[in-house]
């Protein structure tokens, strides 16, 4: 019998496939992202994406152990693969990959997509995790009723 994670390591990139082996980071699913990210202190979720459709998510391979590193300590990694990327991605409003989100006690604190400089990875990550959560900027289409203004009530 395989589990999740053994079926989703042999249809990885073998670079994304370290950071489950030779990093020990955690196979996110949809089924255990609650069970990860709900625990006291931070998470880092790393969004994943086919290499062939986003050739930066092998970047991934060499800038979330640094940012670990760099962070030790701070919080906990789990990995999302594309799968369950593309699935948990309207749920913290993830619009281009690859992206880092982090939680505390589960809830939304900040995000960081696409690739960045060195500089502003540890900038944004250092202004995050000092963050409060907040609401996740998740996608959606805006209401509007028949006949409201963009004023508002009462106006």
């Amino acid at each position: 019998m395989t589990t999740t994670t053994d079926t989703a390591a042999h249809k990885v990139h073998p670079l994304l496939a370290q950071l489950f082996s030779r990093h020990g980071y955690q196979n996110i699913s949809a089924e255990n992202i609650d069970a990860f990210s709900q625990p006291p202190g931070h998470a880092l979720l790393v969004f994943t994406e086919d290499p062939l459709r986003v050739r930066e998510t092998l970047d991934l391979a060499v800038i979330v152990p640094e940012l670990a590193s760099a962070f030790a300590g701070r919080f906990r990694v789990g990995v999302l693969l594309p799968p369950a990327a593309r699935e948990l991605q309207p749920r913290y409003g993830v619009r281009r990959w690859p992206a880092f989100v982090v939680l505390r006690g589960g809830a939304y604190v900040g995000s960081v997509e696409g690739l960045r400089n060195w500089d502003e990875y540890l900038s944004e990550l250092s202004r995050i995790l000092d963050s409060e959560p907040s609401r996740a900027p998740t996608i959606g289409v805006a209401i509007k009723t028949v006949g409201s203004s963009a004023a508002g009530c009462g106006a």
